[in-house]
């Protein structure tokens, strides 16, 4: 996900991150310097749905206007297929589970 806050505030005319920290304190959203700071400057690790619709509210859009899905990056993260182990022939050590008490042992 990319977050788009700063992007969206500008076209809603709010150029710096104190006007939006402003109107969000009008709207009953205190937010810290240094969080507001980190909502305008970068993508947060997580929002607080509440937090989010105040935003949404000041901003007069929705939370699909500040969440950008980018599915290139879940392709990127999907795992490769993993390749098959090796038979005892190619080199790869086979071990054969014994019945009973006695434990299994690897081939001598």
């Amino acid at each position: 996900m990319r977050w788009n806050l700063r992007l969206h505030a500008a076209q809603q005319g709010i150029w710096k991150s104190t006007e939006l920290r402003r109107r969000l304190a009008e709207a009953g959203l205190e937010i810290s310097a240094g969080k507001m700071s980190a909502l305008w400057t970068s993508t947060p690790t997580t929002v607080r749905l509440d937090d989010l619709d105040v935003i949404c509210a000041v901003l007069r859009c929705s939370p699909a206007d500040l969440l950008i899905c980018e599915p290139e990056k879940v392709a990127a993260r999907k795992p490769t297929k993993a390749t098959p182990a090796l038979p005892a022939a190619a080199g790869g050590a086979v071990v054969t589970p014994q019945q009973g008490r006695r434990r299994s042992t690897p081939p001598a």
